[in-house]
């Protein structure tokens, strides 16, 4: 029987709502949101176990975004997306082989990832036999024979392909690069690839590591924060608890973005409400609306600035960096007509911007997938980095750089191996803890995953923890 399976998810024709934009953030709303979610998907009982031992030290880290704990734990301490993310995790509902049994392929095909996620969690191993219309269900032990016995049939083992996302935990990352590496290949495409890789690279160019150099507590000893092409309070609202600190310890800070965010505008920290605190918090001093694009021009600018006021560190620059003349250069023969046409700001708006930071002595700059997901990504940080170099503002406490992930466990997982181009030095330090040889040659990434598969270079394809199909470009 023809499975006439859709190979995209289906069209989404549901009208759009027009409403007029959120000036806050969070509040009881996040509140009574939270609450929702997790008696919806968990129960009582699940829901009050879950949300207290979220991002606490004997609980779990959250499956949600990147922001790091503080120390100094309080008894709740998730935000509206944590909370929703656990009740998916832990949702009472399970797909079970009845429901398989009962639901062809093809009729699988026609819903939306989120009707997909709501039926709930997989019960059992399922496989779909050649020429069925179903999936059935099949033992652990049939599941793990057939991937070994494909495993072995394949010719070599850079025809197989191994990928993963942050929905995977780092404890079962590093099994699984172990694995692979043991497999023989390093074809460890993830999800990061496809979402802070040009801050991986651009980071990892310029100061030899793809990844932020500051922790928790430098937001309460910065003078100016950046956020650049970020919503904290759409994507990672317990970043607002850091910021609302950093503002009442005298930071500065500034948003960058094409349009303003409701949690930079007015934060309400929920937890508040029950010390009688009924006040906001306008966080952002400063937003900036680039244009769209315009990033790279706006870093030339604030160059210009800090240049023209003297806020360079002569003894950092010289015992630090390289290339500073060829920099300045540059930064000096770049008009600012240009700079004005292609930001989208007015000279005063950055200028502004920029005898803030020449002010400072401690500067943080965050950024998330407003500059990542540009074709010139890698250049835009880069830029981050010349700005915050001119200055002296790395390795000093309340400086640094703030590369914002979407998942806790995407960093983690790089960090524990799942890497398609590591080092030689990370290589060796794998080999001593594995205590066996592993490949050298470097593997393949998403897109050259899928180009492989396109050339039909790839015989096995193992996916775990992520939706390839949904989470790639078309």
């Amino acid at each position: 029987m023809e499975r006439n399976v859709s190979a995209r998810t289906p069209a989404d024709n549901n009208a759009l709502k027009l409403k007029k934009p959120k000036t806050k953030a969070a509040g009881i709303p996040a509140v009574l949101s939270s609450a929702k979610h997790g008696l919806t998907k968990m129960g009582l009982t699940k829901t009050i176990k879950n949300l207290t031992t979220v991002n606490q030290q004997e609980g779990f880290d959250c499956p949600g975004c990147a922001w790091p704990d503080p120390d100094h734990r309080t008894s709740f301490e998730f935000c509206e997306n944590g909370a929703k993310a656990v009740a998916d995790e832990a949702m009472k509902a399970h797909v079970t082989p009845h429901f398989f049994s009962k639901h062809s392929v093809t009729e699988l095909s026609r819903l939306s990832d989120y009707e997909l996620n709501r039926k709930g969690r997989i019960s059992h191993p399922v496989i779909l036999e050649e020429g069925s219309t179903h999936y059935s269900k099949i033992s652990w032990e049939d599941a793990f024979g057939r991937i070994a016995a494909a495993l072995n049939a394949v010719s070599n083992p850079n025809r197989a392909a191994f990928y993963t996302s942050g929905r995977t935990s780092n404890e079962a990352a590093f099994l699984y690069q172990a694995f692979v590496r043991a497999y023989g290949t390093n074809n460890l495409p993830d999800c990061s690839n496809m979402c802070h890789e040009s801050s991986g690279k651009g980071l990892g160019q310029t100061i030899g590591i793809g990844k932020g150099t500051v922790t928790l507590d430098d937001f309460n000893h910065s003078d100016v924060i950046m956020v650049i092409g970020q919503n904290p309070g759409t994507n990672h609202p317990r970043m607002l608890t850091a910021l609302r600190d950093a503002k009442h310890n005298g930071a500065k800070i500034i948003h960058v973005n094409p349009l303003p965010e409701a949690g930079l505008m007015s934060f309400k920290h929920p937890q508040d409400f029950m010390k009688g605190n009924l006040r906001s918090t306008t966080l952002a001093d400063l937003h900036l609306g680039v244009r769209i694009g315009g990033d790279a021009a706006l870093m030339k600018g604030l160059l210009k600035v800090q240049i023209e006021h003297g806020a360079i560190d002569s003894n950092f620059i010289e015992e630090k960096t390289s290339g500073y003349e060829a920099m300045i250069d540059e930064t000096q023969s770049t008009p600012w007509k240009r700079i004005v046409s292609d930001s989208g700001l007015t000279r005063e708006e950055i200028e502004t911007a920029g005898k803030m930071l020449a002010n400072s002595s401690a500067t943080i700059a965050c950024w998330a997938m407003g500059l990542t997901q540009h074709r010139n990504g890698v250049s835009v940080i880069q830029e981050v980095v010349n700005l915050l170099l001119l200055g002296g503002h790395v390795g000093r406490k309340g400086a640094g750089f703030c590369p914002v992930r979407g998942h806790s466990n995407v960093q983690g997982d790089r960090t524990v191996g799942i890497w398609e181009a590591p080092t030689d030095a990370f290589l060796d330090r794998m080999e001593e803890g594995l205590g066996f040889t592993v490949p050298r040659e470097h593997g393949l990434d998403v897109v050259h995953t899928i180009q492989a598969m396109a050339d039909d270079d790839i015989d096995f394809f193992f996916c775990m923890g992520g939706n390839f199909l949904s989470a790639t470009p078309d």
